[in-house]
């Protein structure tokens, strides 16, 4: 990754393994995708261990190059359901604790300094804006973001409007949803 959103530095940076064993987990056959050596890399991950950033971004990457969006918003979905799911339910009953638990989602399988995060710029009933400065592929988040909201039987739409990967200082999510009522509110 050559680009970084604002205020990135990423000293020490690592990621727990369920997070990276979500890419193998989203993808059908791994191996053809992500060649041979990456994909056994990944195999050999555990989910409870930490591990550089730069072998879940190297395979974010990866994707991105070879695959559609579908492919890395599944990854979120998996990722989710992966790493954060059971907390979530122990924790999260509206939108409102999502969109304002993400940050401490992010953190608890990330570690090290200046390794980024989340920023709630607005919350109203249906409308949330977030700004993301972490390095993980946007469209992933995207799918962490739903697959999270879907948990809680929200639908919504993620948009996102500002990227740094297409050279913007750090991301700027939009979350739309007709829900409007304490499922989002809390």
């Amino acid at each position: 990754m050559t680009r970084r959103p604002r205020g990135y530095i990423g000293i020490n940076h690592q990621t727990i393994g369920s997070d990276i064993l979500a890419v193998l987990k989203a993808l059908h056959l791994p191996e053809q995708t992500l060649g041979k050596a990456q994909a056994q890399a990944l195999a050999a991950i555990e989910p409870d261990r930490w591990y550089p950033i730069a072998m879940l971004l190297d395979a974010l990457e990866t994707l991105d190059q070879k695959l559609d969006t579908w492919a890395l918003r599944s990854v979120g979905w998996e990722l989710f359901r992966l790493s954060h799911a059971e907390e979530m339910k122990k924790v999260a009953r509206s939108a409102r604790d999502i969109v304002y638990g993400i940050d401490g989602m992010y953190h608890r399988a990330n570690r090290g300094s200046h390794i980024g995060g989340w920023t709630v710029l607005r919350f109203e009933p249906g409308l949330a804006e977030l700004e993301k400065t972490t390095p993980h592929h946007c469209v992933v988040e995207e799918g962490i973001l739903q697959e999270a909201l879907r948990s809680l039987g929200i639908t919504a739409n993620v948009e996102q409007t500002r990227c740094f990967r297409r050279g913007d200082d750090a991301c700027l999510f939009h979350l739309t949803s007709t829900v409007t009522d304490q499922r989002w509110t809390g």
